[in-house]
């Protein structure tokens, strides 16, 4: 079979000559014994949509957990670097207050809250680029139901403000799991101009998504995991063109 197969590059270690905006070097991450993450390397320029694909369990979810510096999966080795700061050294509320905002899969709204309590209390410190009134421009539903417990927004409705809270820390490096899941076609469609506004506004976005036509039409770059290691770098073009390789490592 013919397909385009690149090796991950590693991002220069040398962070003050390195013009990636992210890099992460050789990670490798465990859940108890089991090695999830295994010596993933890859970087991002300032501003691109990176779509980070493969089969379930390949590994993609546990990737973003350890950026974000979540306590599971376990960080056993390799580098992590944001605009020149190592988040490999950092706790996760040290990588969120440097800029990393993480969007789970299951949103974590948090109950009893209404939807502008949820997002002023993502505000860790005085928001230097997203107040409410900019964050409400860009998602006039939310400032519709501003007074409503997030709760008990439409799960469309929920994602956008789980989106909405991870720029309220003025997040430099936005990270996106599965965005598209369980949403019908016309909410997708919602969230998706709203990544792509996010883009147009110069964040730089890891989006885990199985729908990776979607995340392709999106995205500047592609990384595809398959059993936790790097299999395919390369542009999103380049996958959307390949149907091997789709077929291999995406089954579509």
């Amino acid at each position: 079979m013919s397909m385009t197969y690149r090796p991950a590059k590693e991002p220069t270690r040398n962070t003050g000559s390195d013009p990636a905006f992210f890099s992460c070097w050789d990670l490798e991450a465990y859940y108890g014994e089991s090695y999830i993450v295994q010596k993933v390397s890859f970087d991002v320029r300032e501003g691109e949509i990176l779509a980070l694909l493969g089969r379930n369990g390949a590994g993609k979810t546990s990737t973003l957990r350890t950026i974000a510096r979540m306590d599971d999966p376990q960080l056993k080795g390799g580098e992590i670097w944001l605009d020149h700061q190592p988040l490999h050294t950092m706790k996760s509320h040290e990588a969120a207050r440097l800029g990393v905002g993480m969007v789970p899969e299951d949103r974590r709204i948090i109950q009893g809250l209404t939807v502008e309590e949820n997002l002023k209390l993502a505000q860790i410190a005085e928001p230097v680029g997203w107040s409410l009134d900019r964050i409400y421009r860009h998602f006039p539903r939310l400032a519709e139901r501003r007074k409503q417990e997030g709760v008990t927004l439409s799960g469309g409705e929920q994602q956008m403000l789980a989106v909405a809270r991870a720029l309220a820390r003025d997040v430099k490096l936005l990270l996106l799991d599965e965005p598209y899941e369980g949403l019908a076609p016309v909410i997708v469609q919602e969230i998706e101009r709203i990544v792509a506004e996010i883009k147009g506004l110069g964040i730089t976005t890891i989006i885990v998504e199985q729908n990776a036509i979607a995340a392709l039409q999106l995205a500047d770059r592609a990384i595809i995991l398959d059993m936790g290691q790097v299999v395919f770098q390369g542009t999103a073009q380049e996958v959307l063109e390949n149907a091997d390789l789709r077929q291999e490592y995406l089954a579509i």
